[in-house]
Parts: structure tokens; C-alpha cells; sequence
């Protein structure tokens, strides 16, 4: 598969040099990444219209009339999949990023070994959005991004899944159980969370970042908290 990444930063020399960097991590990484370039925030949105299916975005956080988090706010509307780093001269911005879950803050000048690092961390997150839940409803096949699925419940022999939209079927949780990967801890009988999704955990409750409260059973609180701090 090709990765297709956007950089995007005022500064034509900056840009090249990141272009650069880019392009010597996917031949030591053995991967495609197609990459353009784009001088301002107004010019990436602009082809960003036309094409919507980049998987990694560079943005320079201080450029013209808008700057890189504004951008990243906008792109961050409709998609939660693409990885996003700033790249930035000052560490001011830093909170700014969790706004829009970015993956990471690179320092001007960027360093090599820095970047590389990054990069692989974007590049196995982008190979875990990838991944779909395969569910056959009415007769028809429907593919849900595992990254979508905020949680599974069971009502007696129903499981519903609870993603941008909800589906219900009969089957167990044991069956999605196994479909699932790591990012996914079952904390009961009745109960399977995306550990990216959680806000808060208390004793009682699981809070995740849309709002939703989820009664924890006895005994899941320790286990959950070690399975968040793993990921972590």
C-alpha cells in the first residue's frame, strides 16, 4: 500500500528539507509515500476538498492567516483517522494538540532520528486504522474502522456495536472479542471498551471522550487502569 502524506509549512526551505526526510524514512522503511507540499494552509484545504484520503499531515503551526492547529481543527471535523504532527519553533502550542489528538510535536530543526521515530509511530497507527470489523447485517457486508467502535455491550443473546452509528445482531461478545485487537479490553461479561476512547476511569464508571458514562463491574478498575497504562 502507498501512504499519502502533506506537508505544510511557509517556509519553501523547511519544506524541503522535511520532503526530504520523508522520502529517506520510507526507503530505509521499504515503503511507498506519495508527498506534495503546500506554501499555506489555504492552498492544502483547497486540494484537500478534492481529495480527502491523506493518511499523515506536516503541519508548521506558525504560518500566514491561518496557522496549522486552525487547519488541523478543520481537517479534524470529518477525519479521525489521519495522523497529524506539528511542527513548530516554539513549545507555547504544545496544549493546543490535544484538541485535535495530534500524534506528536517536532522542534525546529527537526531532527533526523527524531522525525524517523515519529514517523514509525504514525505509520503503525495509520496500519491500525486500517483494520475494519467485518459484519454481515440484512444480507449486506458492512467494513467499521476498528478506530470507530467507542464500545460493545450485550443485552441478553444481543451484542450491539456502538461506532458513528450503532448495530445490533445475535451473536457473543466472546465472538467479537476475537476480532478485536489490542486497543480493546473486555472489563466483564457484558462489556468490550476502545481504550483510545476513555476519558476518565473512576470505581463505578468508565467515562469516554464523546460524553458517554459506562458502569464498570467490581473488580475491573486495577485491570483496566494497568491495560491503559500499557498503551500508554
Amino acid at each position: 500500500m502507498a501512504y499519502k502524506a502533506a506537508i505544510c509549512d511557509d517556509s519553501a526551505a523547511d519544506c524541503e528539507y522535511l520532503l526530504k526526510l520523508l522520502h529517506e524514512w520510507a526507503r530505509r522503511s521499504n515503503i511507498s509515500v506519495h508527498a506534495e507540499t503546500f506554501s499555506s494552509a489555504e492552498s492544502f484545504l483547497f486540494r484537500y476538498a478534492d481529495d480527502k484520503t491523506f493518511d499523515l499531515l506536516l503541519l508548521d503551526i506558525e504560518m500566514g492567516a491561518m496557522d496549522g492547529v486552525t487547519l488541523a481543527k478543520r481537517v479534524r471535523r470529518e477525519n479521525e483517522a489521519v495522523q497529524i504532527i506539528f511542527i513548530t519553533g516554539y513549545s507555547d502550542y504544545i496544549a493546543e494538540g490535544y484538541e485535535v489528538a495530534a500524534l506528536h510535536y517536532l522542534m525546529k530543526p527537526v531532527r533526523e532520528e527524531k522525525m524517523f521515530s515519529v514517523l514509525d509511530r504514525a505509520l503503525e497507527k495509520c496500519r491500525q486504522e486500517e483494520r475494519c470489523l467485518n459484519l454481515e447485517l440484512s444480507g449486506e457486508l458492512l467494513r467499521i474502522p476498528l478506530y470507530e467502535i467507542r464500545y460493545l455491550d450485550v443485552h441478553q443473546n444481543y451484542v450491539t456495536i456502538h461506532g458513528r452509528k450503532e448495530y445490533t445482531v445475535k451473536r457473543t461478545l466472546s465472538e467479537f472479542e476475537k476480532l478485536l485487537d489490542e486497543r480493546f479490553f473486555r472489563t466483564g461479561r457484558g462489556l468490550i471498551v476502545n481504550l483510545t476512547q476513555i476519558r476518565r476511569v473512576t470505581k463505578t464508571d468508565v467515562f469516554l471522550s464523546d460524553g458517554t458514562a459506562l458502569p464498570l463491574p467490581r473488580g475491573a478498575y486495577e485491570p483496566l487502569n494497568r491495560a491503559i497504562i500499557a498503551r500508554s
